[in-house]
């Protein structure tokens, strides 16, 4: 299972392994106090892409199609998750205050359909 989860939540139990998918560290919070596994900057949208965003609700369903775009070309960034996801359950880690139409909730779904063909196979 992927959950998502904002870094400025409380924890859950049973969050399998955490993973920071921003490209810039959360402000306030230390690395420490974090407990990821991994911060995999090189998964998040290019700069170009979150600017171009700008999390308007209107350009969330191009947002997602330019993501997965982005995400096919760079397969060695986002393999850890799918690797992870296939031993036990994993947590995308963001920062935005928008909980509903991010990187992490697009990212989430596009692994979760690498994972499904990947069964189906």
């Amino acid at each position: 299972m992927i959950k998502v989860r904002r870094v400025y939540d409380s924890e859950e139990k049973e969050e399998g392994t955490r993973f920071l998918v921003d490209r810039l560290w959360p402000r306030g919070v230390s690395k420490e106090s974090l407990g990821h596994q991994a911060w995999l900057r090189d998964v998040a949208p290019s700069d170009e892409l979150r600017h171009w965003y700008a999390h308007d609700p209107a350009k969330w369903e191009e947002f997602q199609r330019r993501y997965a775009e982005e995400l096919d070309g760079k397969e060695e960034s986002w393999q850890p998750l799918v690797e992870a996801g296939r031993r036990g359950d994993v947590t995308l880690l963001y920062a935005t205050r928008e909980r509903e139409r991010n990187n992490a909730v697009a990212l989430k779904q596009y692994l979760q359909d690498k994972l499904s063909k990947d069964s189906d196979a």
